[in-house]
């Protein structure tokens, strides 16, 4: 009962709409601008850097929090692995958009951040090597996605995170089909995101 009641908390949990809350508060809902996407590059597109900071740092803690308290309350690692599994799940599936959601990438690193920073860094260094080279984000977010499940298994973590690893990463590239089209006729944009607030306003 404890298990399901953690589970279903985690999913509520990603299920914030961190973009959308910033936007409002910015005074423009990303689902409405750009791509129409509610996660960090089209809120950078629509609010500028600081929008996307908060956007970002907040969808990473709705990834990282739940995974943190299920295993500071000492649950079995299945059990972690469900919880960071449902915390992702409501960053693209929102309970609060009926069913709707972002790409998930920075809930994803929240969620690998907590259970074993080396993946995360070994992602990151994917991301930032196919970011500097394309100027895609969503590219480089596909790039490090598809890096996770061999660096688990290669750091030889338990299954259950492997596992965690290849459904994390289907879904993501699930929600990049669009961007996957887009890459293929050429058409995906480079990341220009807005000028910073100060540049705005002067």
């Amino acid at each position: 009962m404890i298990e399901a009641l953690l589970i279903v908390g985690a999913y509520i949990v990603g299920s914030i709409p961190t973009g959308v809350i910033v936007g409002r508060m910015r005074g423009f809902d990303p689902r409405a601008v750009g791509s129409g996407n509610i996660g960090t590059a089209n809120v950078a597109r629509a609010g500028g850097a600081s929008a996307a900071a908060i956007t970002f740092a907040g969808d990473v803690l709705k990834g990282a929090i739940p995974v943190i308290v299920a295993q500071a309350a000492g649950f079995p690692i299945a059990i972690v692995a469900w919880t960071g599994l449902a915390a992702y799940i409501g960053s693209i599936c929102s309970v609060f958009l009926r069913f709707r959601g972002g790409k998930g990438g920075a809930a994803a690193l929240g969620i690998w951040l907590a259970i074993s920073p080396m993946v995360i860094l070994v992602a990151l260094a994917v991301f930032g090597v196919v970011f500097a080279v394309s100027r895609i984000m969503s590219l480089a977010t596909m790039g490090a996605a598809i890096a996770a499940p061999p660096t688990v298994a290669a750091l030889g973590l338990p299954h259950h995170y492997l596992l965690l690893a290849i459904l994390m990463t289907a879904l993501i590239l699930f929600r990049h089909r669009e961007n996957i089209q887009r890459l293929s006729r050429g058409e995906e944009p480079r990341f220009q995101p807005k000028r910073s607030d100060s540049a705005a306003s002067s």
